[in-house]
């Protein structure tokens, strides 16, 4: 990602959407479903298994009842090496997520873009910034990002990273209208856009599911989306903007 514009490029009727009301109303059903498919799951804790601490602190933004992670990562929250605090939208969903062992918050984060003093406040009462926030499918929700990933960037530790997950599913009513209107390779951009504007420097774009995502096992041994490729079944594309 190469910086692009010198002032902010967007209007404020690219963040309009189909459906204006209160995102609270939407969210209330609890929906135990996976919002990408397998091949991509599969992929995207690769990723996440390469890149996210097994110490420290973790923020899983936009998080529901499945955080995807790696087994390293859960094992890290199990006996309580890594802290893991979850946002989202619904108190059921982020109460069925073993993985969240540091708190669970419900936050509309389009009502309030600002990231809560307790994402990063210890049982000590002290604040302990965050090492990583992962953020699956979901940054084309935000009608506010900036302000939103601005406030991450102060509740993170110098050198400490954001992964926005992104792929090609939403809840058209509820993503932003310029979300719906431009290509893959735009909203990509796009999102970077929002990082570069909210302070975040080195910006990459990566593809997790370029030559096979990554996915091809010890031995030779292919994996789901490779299974899936040769029986002519499309997959879901991944890609993560950090």
């Amino acid at each position: 990602y190469t910086p692009r514009h010198k002032s902010w490029p967007y209007k404020p009727s690219d963040f309009t959407r189909q459906d204006p009301s209160t995102d609270s109303t939407f969210y209330a059903p609890p929906r135990f479903v996976t919002h990408i498919d397998d091949a991509a799951i599969s992929s995207l804790r690769i990723y996440y298994d390469t890149v996210l601490p097994s110490r420290g602190r973790i923020l899983d933004l936009c998080s529901s009842w499945i955080s995807h992670y790696p087994s390293r990562i859960s094992a890290a929250a199990a006996d309580s090496t890594l802290s893991i605090v979850g946002m989202g939208m619904n108190a059921a969903e982020l109460s069925r997520n073993p993985d969240l062992n540091a708190g669970r918050l419900v936050a509309d984060l389009n009502l309030t873009p600002t990231i809560p003093a307790a994402v990063t406040l210890v049982p000590t009462g002290e604040e302990e910034l965050l090492d990583a926030t992962t953020c699956v499918v979901s940054i084309d929700y935000l009608t506010r990002p900036v302000e939103v990933l601005s406030s991450l960037r102060e509740r993170t530790k110098p050198g400490g990273m954001v992964h926005l997950v992104v792929s090609n599913r939403c809840f058209p009513t509820k993503a932003i209208s310029r979300w719906l209107r431009v290509d893959e390779e735009e909203r990509l951009l796009m999102v970077g856009d929002y990082l570069h504007f909210a302070g975040w420097d080195g910006i990459e774009i990566l593809d997790l599911k370029a030559k096979g995502g990554g996915e091809e096992r010890e031995g030779g041994q292919r994996g789901l989306g490779d299974i899936m490729r040769m029986m002519g079944m499309g997959e879901d594309p991944l890609w993560v903007v950090r």
